[in-house]
């Protein structure tokens, strides 16, 4: 019989909340683990979380997060110069096995036997997913009146992507914090807002269950 295939929403360095939720899920050599981007930044401790993610043999999917990362590392953007959150700390503490694992990280993850794509932040509905660059995947979060991908902040009013999303695949994803697990027909979102407060959240597939852990503390505003 095989494994589970877990999907875990937005770690963003709360390594307490991921040590905890990985105790809960009971992994065995069977399963496969996959993080769905945004490892690094705003919550205590990135290194640990890459830690822990290489212990167990995780699939860690690109988020914007990493991909700004790697991009002030490609530019050799000056410390001093990195103002975002907390990217400068972060930048500063990785160590080069960190950056190594940050290079390897792959943009989506296809189970094809249950039709299902992993990815950081999500697709333009028109377009094949396969063909959809890291710049779009791993930063949309609404479609705008154009049909272009934009933050929520840049466009309130704009639909989530997801609403248009009108599979196959089903599609799992992180990147867009909301205080509860966002679940449609063809989509699921799962980062529950865990550096925020909220919750860091498990999707385990076939059986299509949750399990959640709380934060224990609000550690970014």
């Amino acid at each position: 019989m095989n494994g589970r295939l877990i999907a875990i929403g937005d770690i963003h360095g709360c390594h307490h909340e991921f040590a905890e939720l990985l105790e809960r899920l009971e992994l065995t050599k069977d399963d496969r683990l996959i993080l769905v981007g945004d490892l690094v930044n705003r919550g205590p401790d990135s290194c640990k979380v890459i830690e822990l993610a290489r212990q167990h043999r995780a699939i860690s999917l690109l988020g914007n997060h990493e991909l700004r990362l790697l991009n002030y590392r490609k530019e050799k953007t000056p410390v001093a110069d990195i103002s975002r959150d907390t990217d400068a700390d972060t930048y500063q503490k990785l160590r080069a096995e960190d950056w190594d694992y940050l290079e390897a990280m792959p943009l989506t993850y296809f189970d094809e036997e249950l039709n299902t794509v992993f990815v950081h932040g999500g697709f333009l509905p028109d377009e094949p997913w396969q063909r959809q660059p890291a710049s779009v995947i791993t930063r949309i979060q609404s479609i705008n009146k154009e049909g272009r991908p934009c933050k929520r902040a840049d466009a309130p009013d704009a639909p989530p992507w997801a609403d248009l999303w009108n599979g196959p695949p089903f599609v799992v994803y992180g990147h867009t914090p909301r205080p509860e697990v966002y679940r449609l027909k063809w989509s699921v979102g799962i980062d529950t807002a865990c550096c925020m407060g909220g919750a860091l959240t498990a999707y385990i597939l076939p059986e299509k269950r949750f399990v959640q852990v709380k934060a224990r503390r609000r550690y970014y505003p």
